[in-house]
């Protein structure tokens, strides 16, 4: 095993690591020749989606025990999606750094890595693909769901809901108080299909987690089994020298965006499937996602695209019940973390509830619940959640209101003088990787509230921004290459006319190129964002939407050694 380097050789400094580790308190035969178990956790005080995650790596550690293995907890990074600014988006390398490097420079055999909320998902897995050892992912599972008066709430989803009722008018401080103490009831992340349920999804359809375990909630007694579960699997797959990188492969990956875009999932995923793709060595494009798109149905009838949440879901039949009504699209004959293949995995695997998870013939949608547009102002590409906006939106032409950063539109979107009609199409610009910085949640820009006074609840959004998963809307996002460097964003003006046209996966700037090059040949760079410290790092290195917003020193090929021990 590779934490014998550390613990079993004859030399200086193995007799130092072993003396060290009775310092700890251990006994010889409590760890000499046992798989070393890294488990990584991202818990936190300050994260709501996370609090829970002290509990269950200790259910993690007594699998290990319990299968023979040594377990050695690490505290990681911890991406709060509800606090952290400007956004938990420009943190994720960081975090993906950090489980990398812990991996390979410790003594350990495997790893069982703890998260859920948005952004940890990708960036665990993307550190552990990239360290490449024995990985079983132990999602941290939706909180339970929301309550007021006589309404189930999603959170997320319908916090946008009831704070457009308030700016319209409709509701007041009393209701927000009370929404306030039922929006979100226990530890555990967003329990609609919001960007936290979606990447644990993807994890679990990837072949990563155990069956089923990534619609536990989170308070429930059978989250407590699967983390023991997981953590009894990782010290089995040590032992069978299981590396991540025997699970993660293009197959997998293909399945993965098959799953989300059949779930109507997060937006988010499709530039952290990339990204993670790019880890293990897979090429994931835009192109795949549009294609696979095609190919599937959207048949979870959850929020924000339809009307469940999480629980229901995972009473339904969770992701097992879920991946045998797509198991036509499906590469069954891989491996997973639990089975020989995803086929063995899903025998037996059973829809309970069909207005839940829908039959092939009743989808919600037709095709998969995410399209990427091309056009003279997304030459790279830009994405839309279709089937969480308004149908009449999905083929528009509007005059463009243009904003140059958030804080404008925030101090600016009410102004009477902007003369707003739900023709419109509002284009924020300076939200990507590097505009951002970070490219945060700002891409459902919200609606005037004299125009919600009047019934409108959804306009045409074009930013370089990405959006909650949470969120809905006729939201236009991911544009690529974004406003900071120069991308055609830059370059639109209030009133150019803006086409969006879903069907025809078709974006376009109504305005001839000699004008665009005009206005292109008048533009300058914005300054940098950073001039020292991380930030600098962050927007030397990050790439563009598309390509997954990885650090390009991460995302390159290339080998690295594994630590001369010594």
């Amino acid at each position: 095993m590779r934490s014998h380097q550390w613990y079993g050789t004859d030399g200086l400094r193995s007799f130092s690591h072993r003396a060290r580790t009775r310092q700890l308190g251990y006994l010889p035969e409590e760890h000499l020749g046992k798989p070393v178990i890294a488990v990584l956790n991202t818990w936190s005080d300050i994260n709501p989606c996370h609090s829970h995650l002290r509990e269950r790596a200790q259910a993690v550690k007594r699998g290990v025990w319990q299968a023979g293995g040594f377990p050695l907890e690490f505290p990681v990074s911890t991406l709060s999606e509800t606090f952290q600014k400007p956004t938990p988006m420009l943190y994720r390398n960081l975090l993906a750094m950090e489980t990398e490097e812990l991996l390979r420079s410790y003594p350990v055999d495997g790893a069982v890595l703890l998260g859920g909320c948005d952004k940890s998902t990708p960036a665990l897995l993307m550190g552990a693909a990239s360290a490449d050892l024995p990985t079983v992912f132990v999602p941290a599972g939706p909180m339970l769901p929301g309550h007021w008066r006589n309404e189930v709430l999603g959170s997320g989803t319908d916090m946008w809901k009831y704070w457009d009722e308030r700016r319209a008018g409709l509701i007041g401080d009393c209701e927000m108080g009370e929404l306030e103490n039922g929006l979100a009831r226990s530890a555990g992340h967003c329990m609609t299909m919001g960007t936290a349920s979606t990447l644990t999804a993807a994890a679990e359809a990837l072949g990563v987690t155990l069956p089923g375990a990534s619609s536990i909630p989170a308070v429930d007694s059978g989250h407590d089994r699967m983390a023991a579960a997981s953590g009894l699997r990782i010290v089995e797959l040590v032992r069978q020298r299981t590396k991540l990188s025997q699970i993660l492969t293009p197959e997998a990956y293909e399945d993965a965006v098959a799953t989300v875009l059949a779930l109507g999932g997060s937006t988010n995923a499709v530039i952290h499937l990339i990204a993670m793709a790019g880890r293990s060595g897979v090429k994931l494009t835009l192109d795949d996602f549009d294609r696979i798109a095609r190919t599937v149905p959207v048949l979870a009838d959850l929020r924000p695209g339809g009307r469940y949440l999480m629980e229901d879901f995972h009473f339904a039949g969770g992701l097992p019940g879920f991946l045998s009504r797509i198991a036509d699209v499906l590469h069954l004959d891989r491996p997973t973390v639990a089975h020989t293949t995803l086929r063995e995995q899903l025998d037996g695997a059973a829809v309970h509830n069909s207005a839940v998870i829908r039959e092939r013939t009743e989808p919600l949608a037709e095709e998969g619940g995410v399209a990427v547009l091309r056009g003279n102002l997304c030459p790279d590409g830009a994405v839309i959640k279709h089937i969480a906006a308004e149908p009449r939106l999905l083929r528009h032409t509007g005059p463009a209101v243009v904003f140059d950063d958030y804080r404008e539109l925030q101090r600016t979107i009410n102004d009477p003088a902007l003369a707003l009609t739900p023709d419109h199409v509002l284009v924020l610009r300076n939200a990507g990787p590097k505009g951002g910085p970070g490219m945060p949640e700002y891409g459902m820009l919200p609606i005037p509230d004299y125009l919600l006074k009047q019934g409108v609840r959804d306009m045409v959004r074009i930013s370089d921004a990405r959006m909650s998963g949470t969120s809905y809307g006729a939201c236009v996002l991911h544009i690529a290459p974004e406003s900071f460097v120069g991308g055609p964003l830059a370059l639109v003006r209030t009133g150019d006319l803006i086409t969006l046209d879903v069907e025809a996966r078709l974006l376009h700037l109504g305005v001839d190129d000699d004008e665009l090059e005009r206005r292109r040949a008048a533009w300058s760079p914005p300054p940098a964002r950073y001039g020292r410290g991380y930030g600098a790092l962050y927007q030397d290195q990050i790439t563009q939407a598309d390509t997954g917003c990885d650090f390009a020193f991460l995302a390159r090929e290339g080998d690295v050694p594994d630590p001369y021990v010594g």
